[in-house]
């Protein structure tokens, strides 16, 4: 999941024991301890934690220093302190290009950042437009030794995917399908898939195509990425229906471009039936949202959102909460919030203590903290 010098702030944590693991709930869920809460913390169930000095924020994640991470589509790379609100610039990348939906977009924190303090993250870059994964190391408050895992990823102006995630020794990565969609039936095509490597970018033996990245195909784009009780759910943008979450699992097709959502049309039950095709658990029908960022929740905080997952929209501009069963295979519930309130949502965080921070598409961009949704 997400010894050289390490800052002198990061260090002090270090020494108080309680700089451990990178703890944003995307890579560790289920915290329900209070985590040694502030009690000086603002009490507002809803409050803006920034509102300007941020464009097009793309990811945010809660690291081992209690801070929020975020990329920005631009190429920057900061730390906010949740608390006040303060931005802390870590490192603009010089060869980000920004195009379309492209740019900075997706980053992970090693779990282990105490003693390996290496942050990934993932962006468009070159003529041909090209997608890669970069390692960075975190010293000094800024970001030194990067190091490409993979590289050479077609990109285009839409469907980028590119949420990472690690889970114990592997690193997963979504990539869309560049908008080629015939490139997502391709296993000899990075493109339109879910990708699992090993952290130093080498190709896991157990992988399912020998010598090969690819995890999952037949995906369009996907941007949603958490691991929840062992099991990995993707969220998914569809074309003009059908935005998905699937549970993601190895060798297993999901159907795109031939299929869209559930397999309910006669050419697409023959194509899942031949084609060993995994449905979606939870599909928007009719019309999509641009489903995005998603997180798992399973705290005390918010009762009602526990065992659920959160997955924000862009063109829908709200929060869902999407209540799992009791085995995590099915979504028994859905409920609407925040909607239209704060304009395209990107991406969902949440902190150890149970709070909940999405951050908007939007230029300047917005950071939010839900204590309590009403």
């Amino acid at each position: 999941m997400k010894p050289a010098a390490i800052s002198t702030a990061l260090l002090a944590l270090l020494c108080a024991g309680t700089l451990l693991t990178a703890s944003c709930s995307k890579k560790n869920p289920g915290n329900n301890g209070n985590n040694g809460e502030d009690p000086t913390w603002p009490k507002d169930s809803v409050r803006v934690v920034v509102q300007e000095g941020i464009s097009r924020p793309w990811e945010i994640l809660w690291g081992p220093d209690s801070h929020l991470w975020i990329t920005e589509r631009g190429g920057k790379i900061s730390r906010v302190d949740p608390k006040t609100g303060e931005l802390k610039p870590l490192l603009t990348i010089s060869d980000v290009v920004a195009t379309g939906e492209g740019g900075l977009l997706g980053m992970v924190l090693h779990p282990s950042f105490s003693t390996q303090p290496f942050v990934y993250v993932v962006y468009n870059y070159g003529s041909p437009y090209r997608e890669k994964v970069v390692r960075f190391r975190y010293e000094n408050n800024t970001l030194t030794s990067p190091l490409t895992i993979i590289d050479n990823i077609p990109a285009a102006g839409i469907h980028n995917g590119s949420r990472l995630l690690i889970n114990g020794d592997k690193l997963f990565i979504t990539t869309g399908d560049a908008a080629t969609g015939a490139n997502a039936q391709l296993t000899n095509s990075v493109s339109g898939k879910v990708l699992r490597l090993n952290l130093d970018g080498s190709v896991p033996a157990d992988n399912p195509f020998a010598g090969n990245p690819v995890w999952s195909y037949g995906h369009r784009n996907p941007q949603g990425l958490v691991m929840a009780n062992n099991i990995l759910y993707a969220a998914e943008h569809g074309a003009g229906i059908e935005d998905e979450v699937n549970i993601i699992e190895k060798q297993r097709n999901y159907g795109w471009p031939t299929v869209e959502g559930p397999c309910n049309t006669s050419a697409e039950n023959t194509f899942c039936t031949a084609n060993n095709v995994k449905q979606p658990i939870w599909s928007t029908g009719a019309s999509t949202y641009a489903l995005c960022g998603m997180d798992y929740y399973n705290h005390d905080r918010i009762p009602q959102w526990k065992n659920s997952l959160l997955v924000v929209s862009l063109k829908n501009a709200t929060l869902y909460q999407l209540k799992l069963s009791g085995d995590g295979q099915s979504v028994s519930a859905r409920k609407d919030y925040f909607v239209n309130a704060f304009g395209r949502l990107r991406d969902v965080c949440v902190s150890p203590a149970g709070r909940v921070y999405i951050c908007t598409d939007t230029s300047p961009g917005k950071i939010i903290e839900v204590s309590k949704p009403e």
